[in-house]
């Protein structure tokens, strides 16, 4: 039998050919053993279980469980009923007699719970290496770190022993094992996956994260897991968009070059100009941000408020037991008993500053990029000086939680010394959807293979909306395209990118003359017309009607034929509109009209 790939579309593809269940366990356990890594589990499900667990799943059936047969693995501080949870601390174990409630939706979906995963004690560090059990080796350097806390999650889906895994994060602890480890990181927006039953951190700021090879698979478990849990007060209602095309013009913030921060990691920066020169080649465009605020925010979180929230979750544990806890996290939480309520007010006080200020910055563009991690540290280096290293870790994942941000790291290439060079993206909470989307092209573009497999990526599906998802398409021609003015009116009413095309040819496209704002109009003339370059956004029918009533004459909405021969309705400009109007169909579009023309 040849090789059974784990990413989720080649292992149900392998199922359909007739592969069977107890062939996927058999080489989860033989993979186990290859890797020789005893300080990825912290407990293992027993194969019997595991096989009894497939055999109650009934025949494959995709549809209704989409995780049908799909081996993870889940930190060791979210409840898997029947296993221990330790939260890397043998002397706190439990028995949960229930499911974490976003295990209980991936049971539902039909995926396999081989085992608990490793971590930096209380999920308290971003390096990997706070833990009493055996260190998880980096896949793809033993010598260096894993990342942390999540650190037996990454290795364990990096290494293709399971199709994804469950970790948390809090300040970077789903993404920095990622960008370490040559995988994706999918950290929601905060209450997108319940939290229930989960150990906590900070449960202001937890979120469960996604590790997995493919920012599609990251997504689907997403989608799958992502819920509102009226059991837990930090849930949220966050709607989940389908992982559609992105537009192909959007606004980039990255960090100011003044601002960046390598501590001398040449082979990383020359990896994230890479990156960039990546997402400039999609299309987007760059817009440099400074980021001292961002920073500041970031430092934060170590200090007053959420450093006592860390007491608080474990105050009665650690009084009773503070000899049995791992000395760095030991010396960082326990710095929580000098604080006073006055320091935690003085932090909350000093974010909603921040917030106030960077909410503005956040909104001016449609997302962000920076490196997920600003070096590689090597086990010897952090085991040297535990706190700095861990610190330095964090510059640009800290303070994503802090201003309510959603994420994703996703791989972007190998540096020059052959280590994994990884980028985050990320966006205002609700736009894990947008992130996802841009990541998947970044990742397609790096050509990479996945994890530390081998396995050549997946051939990308088409993604976009099906014509039964109750939507409308809406062909736009001017300034409602993607980065142009009034695009924010589409987004604004719900419309999401589905294509870009062009007209049939049998139009023309003209500058209306007398307008306070440059405005093209499009109209069909049969013989003598040309294709135009379009966007086809697709907006809810409910809103729909709404947006039509606002548009001003001379424009109004017909219907367009576009090249592949469909028919959406679109922007169109009556007759009347043409008085005094230039012919400026010969740019073939409005967006290269605009860059082309001569300014007088």
């Amino acid at each position: 039998m040849s090789e059974i790939r784990f990413d989720i579309g080649s292992l149900h593809a392998a199922y359909r050919d007739g592969v069977g269940v107890g062939d996927v366990i058999a080489t989860i356990y033989a993979r186990i053993e290859t890797a020789d890594d005893p300080g990825i589990f912290i407990h293992l499900a027993a194969r019997a279980d595991l096989l009894a667990a497939a055999e109650a799943l009934g025949p494959f059936d995709p549809v209704t469980k989409p995780l049908w047969g799909v081996p993870v693995a889940v930190k060791d501080n979210i409840d898997v009923a029947g296993m221990p949870t330790t939260a890397a601390c043998a002397e706190y174990a439990y028995m949960p007699q229930v499911d974490a409630t976003v295990v209980a939706r991936l049971n539902a979906a039909g995926a396999l719970v081989v085992g608990k995963t490793n971590l930096d004690q209380f999920a308290t560090g971003l390096v990997g290496v706070r833990t009493p059990y055996p260190i998880p080796r980096n896949a793809i350097d033993a010598s260096l770190v894993p990342g942390g806390s999540s650190s037996g999650s990454a290795v364990a889906t990096a290494r293709g022993i399971v199709s994804f895994a469950l970790g948390t994060d809090t300040a970077g602890s789903g993404r920095i094992p990622a960008g370490l480890n040559n995988i994706v990181g999918l950290k929601p927006t905060v209450g997108a996956l319940s939290t229930g039953g989960v150990v906590p951190a900070c449960r202001t700021l937890d979120c469960v994260s996604v590790f997995a090879l493919t920012v599609d698979d990251a997504y689907a478990v997403f989608s799958v897991a992502a819920a509102r849990d009226a059991a837990d007060p930090y849930s949220r209602d966050i709607a989940v968009q389908p992982l559609a095309a992105r537009p192909p013009v959007l606004s980039v913030g990255i960090p100011a070059k003044a601002d960046l921060k390598f501590f001398g990691d040449a082979a990383m920066q020359a990896g994230f100009e890479a990156s960039l020169a990546m997402l400039s080649w999609l299309g987007c465009r760059l817009v440099e941000i400074p980021f001292g605020d961002f920073y500041a925010t970031a430092n934060l979180l170590y200090e007053g408020a959420w450093v006592a929230e860390r007491y608080a979750a474990i105050a009665d544990f650690m009084e009773a037991n503070e000899a049995a806890m791992h000395p760095v996290t030991r010396k960082i939480i326990g710095g929580a008993r000098k604080l006073s309520a006055a320091d935690a007010f003085r932090g909350l006080y000093a974010l909603q500053a921040y917030r106030a200020k960077l909410t503005p910055v956040i909104a001016s563009v449609d997302l962000f990029c920076v490196p997920t991690a600003p070096t590689h540290y090597t086990t010897v280096a952090v085991l040297a000086d535990p706190v700095e290293t861990n610190s330095l870790l964090g510059t640009y994942t800290n303070f994503v939680n802090l201003l309510d941000m959603c994420g994703i790291a996703v791989p972007t290439g190998t540096r020059d010394d052959g280590l994994p060079m990884s980028v985050t993206l990320l966006a205002a909470a609700g736009l894990d959807g947008l992130v996802a989307s841009v990541a998947r092209d970044l990742h397609a573009a790096s050509g990479l293979t996945l994890g530390a497999t081998g396995w050549r990526q997946p051939s990308a599906q088409p993604v976009g909306a099906s014509a039964e998802d109750g939507t409308i398409e809406l062909v736009v021609v001017g300034a409602h395209l993607s980065g142009m003015p009034l695009n924010g009116q589409l987004r604004e009413a719900g419309a999401r990118f589905c294509r870009a095309m062009r007209t049939a040819s049998s139009y023309k496209l003209y500058e209306l003359a007398g307008q306070a704002t440059p405005k093209p109009g499009l109209v069909r003339v049969g013989n003598g017309g040309t294709a135009i370059e379009v966007e086809v956004w697709r907006l809810p029918a409910d809103a729909f009607g709404h947006f039509v009533a606002a548009i001003p004459p001379p424009l109004g909405i017909g219907s367009v034929e576009l090249d592949d021969g469909s028919i959406a309705k679109g922007f169109l400009v009556e007759s009347v509109g043409l008085l005094g109007a230039s012919d400026i169909s010969s740019f073939g579009g409005w967006r290269r009209f605009l860059s082309d023309r001569v300014p007088v």
